[in-house]
């Protein structure tokens, strides 16, 4: 989302929210999408930086990575921040209803490889909800095809474009476990095959613009030099 609302108006926006529909116990990213339609979100940041009405309150660590930049990551989950509807106290730009964002509308993409790309080409990332098996917890770089390993249940992630590599076909996609995992946080996965599904769960939406939003974007746009 955040992304989307970049391309058309340059703000981060926050993903605490998301953390309150069914937590990482199994949910559906569409539910996500259509509470930005229904409630708007409002503008945020990572942990580090501590931007925005509501930054990420959960700090970084080392998924899966031997790697010790961070504290490797807890085994249990934290708990679910309470819904506060206000912004923390170091942000004054706005109040916590001012700052919200809202979507436009929510949709799913189809599974069709052309589908997909048209739809990143028109407006920006989408995100994927995938099967993860053991093996890809291990991922260090290359294509990844499942070759072995138990199912461990589902993850969602940003699908940002896609190349050819020797002949193959991938999908490039941006991880949320921190740059330390797989090609500095992003992998590379088969695509035009549905690989472990992730061209079945493709979800997209467009951002409702203000009228104020607007005139700034056309004023960004017009002085804007190539």
């Amino acid at each position: 989302m955040s992304d989307r609302i970049c391309i058309y108006f340059a703000y981060f926006l926050s993903n605490t929210f998301s953390l309150f529909l069914n937590r990482c116990e199994g949910g559906d990213p569409m539910f996500a999408w259509q509470y930005w339609v229904d409630h708007g979100i409002v503008t945020g940041s990572n942990f580090t930086a501590n931007q925005g009405c509501k930054p990420y309150p959960f700090p970084p660590c080392e998924h899966h990575s031997n790697k010790t930049r961070f504290d490797p990551c807890r085994h249990d989950l934290y708990p679910t921040p309470k819904c506060s509807k206000k912004c923390v106290p170091s942000y004054k730009e706005k109040n916590y209803d001012d700052d919200k964002f809202y979507g436009r509308t929510a949709y799913g993409v189809k599974n069709d490889v052309a589908a997909i790309q048209k739809e990143i080409l028109t407006h920006g990332p989408v995100e994927v909800a995938f099967e993860v098996y053991e093996d890809f917890l291990h991922y260090a770089g290359g294509i990844y095809v499942h070759t072995g390993g138990k199912l461990g249940g589902g993850h969602a992630v940003k699908l940002i474009g896609w190349g050819i590599d020797q002949g193959t076909p991938y999908w490039l996609i941006a991880n949320s476990w921190n740059t330390d995992w797989g090609e500095e946080g992003f992998f590379r996965i088969l695509r035009g095959v549905d690989e472990c599904g992730i061209e079945s769960g493709v979800v997209g939406g467009i951002p409702k613009l203000t009228n104020i939003q607007r005139r700034h974007n056309w004023s960004i746009r017009r002085y804007s030099f190539p």
